[in-house]
């Protein structure tokens, strides 16, 4: 029986998306569909790339396979090869809920209007481009250890499974939001470019021991020499302080790319409240993981150290972004004195 749209964006959004969850489900009537929709299916194609006990190769022909049905319509004897293969593999109930109901996901983005396809399609290819492209580049073992070369290199891959996001999100909001219509298109787009590269960014810095665990270090090789360092001498928690210049300066940069994402919140109206308040959420929340980042009793190359903000603290920016969301003044107060203690 195939699933309502609501139980798709529902209760299957709800398993794979954590977080995230909540700014999907704040947004407005008519962006929560076609956003939760488009974030299914970017996780979708995560999922299947990140299935690393089947050979690299077949993941690649399974995004390939994925990227063609978003572009043309469900092929259904595709479909259930990939389930056959992949579902069986997937530790989360959420994610095997995700994989059995891809094709109840293709079938609703090929029902939806021309613009609002469109815009997921485009954001789809440019993320698989970013998954395929990891695939290509790194061997998934520590034992085949694999740097980026350059910082342009990490740019580019925080561009594409992140930055082109906040591209996508700006589009979809110029088309459902008339309130908009005097924004500053091409600042907005660069600001909410650097927003969700800014998110990616924190990820990468909060999870280099997983990472060089799969064989992955997003650390340009370039700058890890400038310190003495290759990406294997990470795997030792000790080089931390060898380290942490070229650390802080990506710690600075997503700061930067923060700072960005909340010039882009506050351009909102104030009447689109629930659009300033998912778009501040993950920024407050990137704040204090920033703030823990920094803290010199944390060491980011060990494993035990990796980095939540816990719920009560979640729930806690949330009632205080609620109550100054109508102010900009009041709203960037609070913001700042979050960023003023990360970076002390």
């Amino acid at each position: 029986m195939q699933p309502t749209f609501e139980t798709l964006i529902g209760p299957i959004l709800k398993e794979v998306s954590r977080s995230f969850y909540l700014t999907l489900r704040i947004l407005p009537h008519s962006l929560r569909g076609p956003l939760s929709l488009a974030y299914l299916l970017a996780r979708a194609s995560d999922t299947i790339a990140d299935t690393k006990v089947i050979a690299s190769g077949d993941r690649r022909r399974h995004l390939d396979a994925l990227r063609e049905m978003i572009k043309k319509g469900t092929n259904l004897r595709v479909v259930q090869e990939m389930k056959a293969q992949l579902m069986s593999h997937q530790a989360s109930a959420g994610e095997k809920a995700l994989l059995m109901h891809m094709d109840d996901c293709l079938f609703f983005l090929h029902g939806m209007n021309d613009i609002d396809r469109y815009h997921i399609t485009n954001v789809l290819m440019t993320i698989i481009r970013g998954q395929d492209l990891d695939l290509q580049r790194f061997k998934e073992s520590s034992d085949e250890l694999v740097a980026l070369k350059t910082k342009e290199e990490l740019d580019e891959y925080t561009y594409l499974v992140a930055g082109c996001v906040g591209e996508f999100w700006t589009h979809m909001c110029l088309v459902h939001l008339p309130s908009l219509k005097n924004w500053k298109v091409d600042s907005a787009l660069e600001n909410g470019t650097n927003f969700g590269k800014g998110l990616q960014l924190i990820n990468i810095l909060r999870d280099i021991p997983q990472d060089l665990a799969n064989g992955r270090c997003y650390l340009p090789e370039e700058e890890l020499r400038r310190q003495g360092l290759s990406p294997r001498d990470l795997l030792n928690p000790l080089m931390m302080d060898q380290l942490r210049p070229v650390y802080d300066q990506w710690l600075a940069r997503a700061n930067g790319y923060l700072d960005a994402g909340w010039a882009y919140t506050l351009a909102y109206p104030r009447r689109e409240v629930r659009m300033r308040l998912a778009c501040a959420w993950p920024i407050l929340i990137g704040v204090r993981t920033l703030e823990f980042l920094r803290d010199p009793a944390r060491n980011p190359l060990t494993v035990a150290d990796r980095i939540r903000v816990d719920r009560k603290e979640v729930k806690s920016m949330i009632v205080s972004s609620l109550v100054r969301c109508f102010s900009n003044r009041s709203l960037n107060r609070y913001y700042q004195s979050l960023r003023t203690r990360t970076e002390n």
